[in-house]
């Protein structure tokens, strides 16, 4: 399993960045994907799901302001953050959860005040 994310970058406060994973080695369209995070001095935390017939879920913290989505026809899923906050700062990381199961190398995001 291959995943290759990018997007990352410094942005302002209430701005926007769309995240992108590239998945490879994998049956991508039968998959569960899924987007983590991991800020300093923090456990990395789930935000948002994306099952293989594109229903979603996210994290209470999240909800309303990122969207996940999926395009099977690239093998990628992304990430649209908006109205992003200071507390939003981390490394993001792709992953695909099942049934096959990888993890992306992490893009970093931070969100200035």
């Amino acid at each position: 399993v291959q995943l290759q994310a990018s997007g990352g970058g410094l942005v302002q406060a209430g701005g926007s960045l769309r995240l992108s994973c590239a998945a490879s080695g994998i049956t991508f369209s039968i998959n569960a994907m899924g987007w983590y995070r991991q800020a300093p001095g923090k456990q990395r935390e789930w935000v948002a799901g994306i099952r293989s017939g594109g229903n979603t879920n996210y994290a209470d913290s999240v909800k309303g302001r990122f969207t996940i989505s999926r395009d099977n026809a690239k093998n990628t899923v992304y990430l649209q953050m908006n109205s992003l906050k200071p507390e939003d700062t981390a490394v993001y990381y792709c992953a695909s959860q099942y049934p096959e199961v990888g993890w992306g190398q992490g893009t970093q995001v931070t969100v200035s005040s």
